[in-house]
């Protein structure tokens, strides 16, 4: 890669790392779903006024702005709600790797390889670590909501591998565009009218500064900086970027909030990004060794 390449590639890492430090300040000021429906609806526009709609059907499309973003992101936001930690939220999500490949083989009939089969034992048994930590029942409720988070993104990613080649950008402004309307609808049964109406009347700097960097730093130009590196990169030089996030998040959540880094959290992390290691190389690492099927 280009070292202007491999910087934007960490630029996006950052960003994306950093976004659930600003998911947890946001969250003191907005209702989760409003803070949800929010951030799609800036992210949409004005880019879907000159974007044209990617090629793909209406009900696709749908299905992709409904587990992709809606369900994902209001899940993970609640689970922040409860009090789920920002740096470990950033290490559970990233289990929508291992329930991609489970939905892939229950749906698309793929099959999985054993390096990928191990690096889910290892990634689940970090997640193990974690909810064996957990104690209040708030804390346990947001950490099975985050997992949810992640398989809503795991069926997302299926509904992306059906759509073929798309323009990466397109789709998440349209998808953003499908996304806000009936976010804002279940906020309004939910949260109630008087919630949105109190969020809105006191919204401050911090929560209008959280919902604009959820919608342009993270959702368009991370994203669109991820794609026109996908088109320039093979996947396997891009995708190992990602191991970051989860390190970025735990850290910038540890220097910026003051999330306590004990021990577990530690190991539970180095077990995730393991998993995800072995999930990415495990099988060409095997098969220079002669040995992978």
């Amino acid at each position: 890669m280009k070292t202007f390449d491999i910087f934007l590639a960490l630029l996006v890492v950052v960003i994306w790392g950093f976004n659930f430090v600003v998911i947890k300040l946001g969250l003191q000021g907005l209702p989760p779903i409003l803070f949800t429906a929010l951030r799609f609806l800036f992210a949409a526009l004005p880019l879907v006024l000159f974007i044209r709609r990617p090629a793909v059907s209406w009900r696709l499309l749908a299905s992709y702005a409904a587990f992709q973003f809606a369900i994902q992101f209001s899940l993970l936001f609640c689970g922040m709600k409860l009090g789920f930690p920002p740096g470990l939220a950033s290490l559970v999500i990233q289990l929508q790797a291992f329930f991609t490949i489970g939905l892939a083989v229950t749906v698309l009939g793929e099959r999985p390889l054993k390096m990928q089969l191990a690096g889910a034992a290892v990634a689940f048994s970090g997640m193990a670590l974690v909810a064996s930590q957990l104690d209040a029942r708030a804390t346990v409720l947001g950490f099975f909501l985050v997992i949810a988070a992640a398989f809503s993104w795991g069926i997302g990613n299926i509904f992306t591998k059906r759509m073929g080649k798309v323009d990466a950008l397109a789709l998440v402004a349209w998808g953003s565009l499908l996304a806000a309307p009936p976010l804002l609808g279940v906020s309004l049964l939910v949260e109630g009218p008087a919630a949105m109406a109190a969020a809105v009347a006191q919204l401050n700097w911090l929560s209008a500064g959280a919902v604009l960097y959820q919608a342009y730093p993270t959702t368009v130009l991370g994203f669109g900086i991820w794609s026109v590196l996908m088109r320039r990169y093979p996947t396997a030089t891009i995708a190992p970027f990602t191991l970051l996030v989860p390190v970025i998040g735990m850290f910038s959540a540890a220097l910026v909030l003051g999330e306590a880094l004990q021990w577990w959290k530690i190991l539970a992390g180095a077990l995730v990004i393991c998993g995800l290691a072995l999930n990415q190389f495990g099988h060409r690492f095997a098969a220079r060794l002669g040995f992978a099927k």
